[in-house]
């Protein structure tokens, strides 16, 4: 079993920055991809960022160049940093970890609860 953990949401000003974490525990962290999907308001859950096991990185078109994802493997953590916050990326950001590469939250075998984020003004 995987115990996945998120902190950092909150509420941001449009433009500000924000900085997840989804801390691990349990199994070996490094046999996992992690994943961070998001969940707006009335819609299924979306990729957002993975990385791999070997530290290859993914991103959604939507989020190039604004978020960056890492991994510190000693400490089973991985963060999300969240650059010029936009309302539209409103949502639940949930954690996630599986050992294929993919972008479909169905292909999960471990989520967090999630935290909130959320971009107003």
């Amino acid at each position: 079993q995987v115990q996945l953990v998120e902190s950092g949401g909150g509420l941001v000003q449009p433009g500000g920055s924000l900085r997840l974490s989804c801390a691990a525990s349990g199994r070996t962290f490094l046999e996992y991809v992690v994943y961070w999907f998001i969940q707006p308001p009335g819609k299924e859950r979306e990729f957002v960022s993975s990385i791999g096991r070997s530290g290859s990185i993914l991103y959604a078109d939507s989020v190039k160049g604004r978020f960056t994802i890492s991994r510190d493997n000693a400490e089973n953590t991985v963060y999300l940093q969240m650059n010029s916050l936009k309302p539209e990326d409103t949502a639940v950001y949930y954690c996630a970890a599986g050992q294929t590469y993919t972008r479909s939250a169905y292909d999960m075998d471990y989520w967090g609860k999630g935290t909130l984020v959320t971009v107003s003004s």
